[in-house]
This record gives structure tokens, C-alpha cells and sequence, in this order.
């Protein structure tokens, strides 16, 4: 009797253990499933406004799933002192909770991005980025609270570029495989495309020469300026007294 009740309780199991045992692993998404996800504005959904029905820049962190809404000084731009922190806060690196200021022109940039596509929301891939050392921190922008890494949902990467690159001053990087423009702000306009995918070796090319440098024109035109590049005082005793030495500007690199 025991025999039997054996024998039937293994003829039940055999196919529910071939069953499981030839299943194939349910599909996770895909990176480019995600890329067209972050790239789909939330139904329904508009920018948030002030008191004065002005709009907010939205920011939310991809990493992090973080949100804030900052309200604008002007209709360019222009940030409070609590709210510039709050946006650093927010763009810090997830990895290691690193913060750094945030350079106000480049929110400025981000806040003209989102209100001239009528954007809900700006989707942050990346803010500040901790350097390697001292030579990568002189030419990473990230490094310095100068750009972030940005999707625009509901309007394509090459849109953003664009117009981007007419603001003037500007870092304007395109990067197709990985679905995110980068914006910066500095001293002389520079614009690329990198081909690489998440994680892999620049495939940087420089593009667009003569527009930037037209835009720079134009930007000066009306007045505007780029941000100064990062000095190094030649002199650390005169610096720590109170007397800066002359200053040798670092080379601005063309690098995010």
C-alpha cells in the first residue's frame, strides 16, 4: 500500500518537474525597451506651474526615482539659493551619495529645454559624477556640477540636440546606442556624437564645427557669456594668504 501511494505521488510530480525544468526564464526588458520607456511622457500628465502659473522645472532622477520641482525666478531661468541645492542634492551620484553645486546657467539650459518642448518633466540619466583624479576632474564636466545627462519624454534626442546647440556656450553631446543627449555649459561651444553603448569605450566625433561657433557669435551678440574655464593658482602660499598669484586656465576638454 505504501509502495503504491509512492509510486503515484512520483507519477504526479515527473511532469510538473519537467514542467519547471524545461521552462525558459521570464524575459527581463531590455536596454532599448527601457530607453523608449524613459523616452514616453506619463499620460495625462503637464508640467507643474507657481502660484503664477508659471512653469516649474521638473526634474526626476532615473536612478534614483527622485523628483523635485523648482519654481523659476524669470522666464529664462534663474534659481533660489535653496532650490539650487535641491537640485544638487538630487543630481548627486547614487553610488557613492557624492554632492557638488550646481552651476545655476546650466539649470537655466535645462529649465529653456523643457519649457520649449512643453516638456512634463526632464528625466535625469546622470548629474555629478565623482573624478578619478585630479587631471580627470579638470576635464570632466560632470565633475565640476557643469552638465547633466538628460531625456526629454515625448520628444526625440535629436530634437534636444538641436536646439541645445543654439543656445550658445554650450556641451551638446548626442549618444544614440545609449538614449540620452548631454548638456553642458562653458566657455566655447563644442558638439558630438558618441556611438557607444552603456558602459563601453567612447566612440566620441566631433561635429558641427561652424554651427557651434555661430552660435557662440550669436550668444555674445545678445550680451551672454560662457562660463569661465577652471584655473590653477601658481601659487598655493599666495592663494592660502589671501593673494592669488596669476592663474593658468586648464584647457577646456572635450569630454562629458
Amino acid at each position: 500500500m505504501k509502495r503504491a501511494v509512492l509510486l503515484a505521488a512520483i507519477a504526479i510530480a515527473l511532469p510538473c518537474f519537467a514542467q519547471n525544468h524545461n521552462a525558459r526564464p521570464v524575459a527581463r526588458p531590455t536596454y532599448v525597451t527601457s530607453v523608449r520607456s524613459w523616452h514616453t511622457p506619463v499620460p495625462d500628465r503637464t508640467a507643474p506651474l507657481d502660484d503664477n502659473g508659471r512653469t516649474k522645472l521638473a526634474l526626476v532622477a532615473l536612478n534614483t526615482q527622485e523628483r523635485v520641482e523648482l519654481p523659476a525666478l524669470s522666464a529664462s531661468g534663474g534659481f533660489a539659493t535653496r532650490d539650487l541645492d535641491r537640485a544638487a542634492h538630487l543630481l548627486r551620484e547614487p553610488s557613492s551619495g557624492n554632492e557638488h553645486p550646481i552651476e545655476p546657467r546650466v539649470l537655466d539650459a535645462i529649465y529653456r529645454i523643457q519649457t520649449h518642448f512643453a516638456a512634463q518633466e526632464i528625466r535625469v540619466i546622470s548629474g555629478y559624477r565623482t573624478p578619478a583624479s585630479i587631471a580627470s576632474a579638470r576635464g570632466s564636466q560632470h565633475g565640476r556640477g557643469r552638465a547633466i545627462d538628460v531625456i526629454v519624454p515625448g520628444t526625440t534626442d535629436e530634437d534636444v540636440a538641436k536646439f541645445a546647440r543654439e543656445m550658445g556656450y554650450m556641451g551638446v553631446g548626442i549618444y544614440p546606442a545609449s538614449g540620452f543627449v548631454h548638456v553642458d555649459v562653458r566657455d566655447r561651444s563644442y558638439f558630438w556624437v558618441d556611438s557607444s553603448g552603456p558602459g563601453g569605450r567612447t566612440r566620441e566625433r566631433g561635429v558641427l564645427l561652424d554651427v557651434a561657433a555661430k552660435a557662440d557669435r550669436e550668444a555674445a551678440a545678445r550680451g551672454e557669456k560662457g562660463v569661465a574655464p577652471v584655473t590653477i593658482a601658481t601659487d598655493v602660499d599666495a592663494l592660502l594668504g589671501g593673494h592669488v598669484a596669476p592663474v593658468a586656465p586648464v584647457q577646456e576638454e572635450d569630454e562629458d
